[in-house]
């Protein structure tokens, strides 16, 4: 019996398409990656409203700011999408007061803060609560701080007899922050 012969079949060299589907694959991956971490964060800072005049350090709310909180909640307490997410609220009585019809129409207990610890809750804020949309309530003197570890940007305090603003700050996961003022 004689040895078989050696025979060779010509088998197609897939390596070059292996090689092009792992690339493909590899570069979408990344793609991906950055796509679904590139959210932005949208922190919308209110000032507590109007104090009732006094003498007392922490005043309640006067009758226009208890109009005003009304109309707070009435602006982000709607259904669908574009709700807050999440509400932070000073330690002040006014802060907590003027939260308190946005929280209850929201269902949700806001998150209090110290006004000493301003830099850790909004480190805090933008850790925990990435992509989504946040209010935060706080006294005068504390919103400029919060405005500025947000964006870097310099904001002087409100004068007492000028309207109430409400800031919203855009926080992108790449790239710089942007400020938007506006009357409430």
């Amino acid at each position: 019996m004689e040895a078989p012969g050696i025979t060779r079949h010509r088998r197609p060299f897939l390596a070059p398409l292996w090689v092009t589907l792992l690339g493909v694959l590899l570069l979408g991956g990344i793609g991906w990656t950055f796509y679904s971490s590139g959210t932005t964060t949208v922190v919308f800072l209110v000032g507590s409203v109007e104090k009732d005049p006094g003498t007392i350090d922490d005043a309640p709310l006067s009758p226009e700011g208890e109009a005003r909180a009304q109309r707070l909640a009435q602006m982000f307490g709607g259904s669908g999408s574009g709700r807050i997410d999440v509400i932070y609220e000073s330690e002040d009585r006014r802060a907590q007061q003027t939260a308190a019809p946005l929280a209850e129409r929201l269902r949700r207990a806001p998150v209090a803060f110290s006004s000493a610890d301003a830099q850790a809750t909004v480190a805090r804020a933008l850790r925990e609560h990435a992509g989504g949309t946040l209010l935060v309530v706080a006294t005068g003197p504390v919103l400029p701080l919060l405005i500025h570890e947000l964006t870097g940007a310099a904001v002087p305090p409100a004068a007492p007899d000028e309207p109430d603003f409400i800031y919203v700050v855009s926080v992108p996961r790449f790239g710089g922050a942007h400020l938007v003022r506006f009357r409430f």
